[in-house]
């Protein structure tokens, strides 16, 4: 299947936002990091009901995600929006190790005969039959103290779990980079932990529509647990601190979240 993503454009995209995509001897002056972050993509798929739902999940669980883990992708993600914005759609997340390795994912999907095959009949779609309605396609950068997919242990076996998709935008790339490193290394991840907050990944977002902008995703077993533990997290005494230090309030460095709760498929790796 020819790869409908124009990943150049992305990344041209991301350059003329103000985003540098720095290069590893770049980051390593700058920080103490021990591992190169990870380029998250994250797909939207939008469908209509029908029979999509059934065709696009059959191309990622037959060919898709095995091809992309062969290619050195992953683990990949696959979810559908619960509550929130976009339904009805499907999420894909997909680590790449670089840019390079994001860049190289269409050949290397050419080039698989395995992938080819099982991918056959999302391929060849037909303009009144297609594989979905529309994509859209937002790539990120993982934090540098963050800088892997931490993997719940209740995808093994595919437990009962939930997600959720936070972005925060600011006002300025100093208000947004500020915002960062409250999460990065201003301490608020280790907030997230000590609450019951349990992350998945933080990155910063390198494309979309309201940039400066960040990203991250959570994991809760169920709604009530996920309602109690940002209780908690409110509260900590911590927290309210951080959160009232000039220059530091969501006034001052944030303008709006958006917010979107998760169900994973049966064959999400994550």
């Amino acid at each position: 299947m020819a790869d409908p993503i124009d990943r150049r454009s992305l990344l041209a995209g991301a350059a003329l936002g103000g985003v540098a995509i720095a290069s590893t001897e770049a980051r390593a002056q700058r920080g103490t990091a021990a591992a190169t972050p990870e380029i998250y993509e994250l797909r939207t798929y939008s469908l209509v009901n029908g029979p999509m739902r059934a065709r696009l999940d059959t191309y990622l669980k037959d060919a898709f995600i095995p091809a992309a883990r062969r290619a050195g992708c992953g683990p990949v993600g696959v979810f559908t929006v619960a509550i929130g914005p976009g339904a009805p759609a499907v999420q894909v997340l997909v680590p790449h190790p670089s840019i390079a390795d994001f860049l190289a994912l269409p050949d290397r999907l050419a080039a698989d005969a395995r992938h080819t095959a099982a991918a056959a009949a999302f391929a060849n779609a037909t303009p009144e039959s297609p594989a979905y309605a529309a994509l859209d396609v937002k790539l990120m950068r993982a934090f540098p103290h963050f800088p892997r997919v931490e993997v719940p242990d209740a995808a093994e076996g595919n437990k009962a779990r939930i997600f959720e998709l936070r972005t925060y935008m600011s006002h300025s790339h100093k208000a947004g980079a500020t915002k960062i490193a409250m999460f990065d290394t201003g301490g608020e991840i280790d907030l997230f932990r000590r609450t019951g907050l349990k992350p998945v990944f933080f990155a910063q977002d390198l494309t979309g529509p309201t940039l400066p902008s960040l990203t991250y995703l959570l994991t809760f077993p169920d709604l009530a647990t996920r309602e109690r533990n940002w209780r908690t997290f409110g509260s900590d005494p911590a927290w309210q601190k951080l959160i009232a230090t000039p220059g530091l309030t969501d006034p001052e460095i944030t303008t709006g979240i958006d917010n979107q709760i998760l169900s994973p498929t049966p064959y999400s790796q994550i």
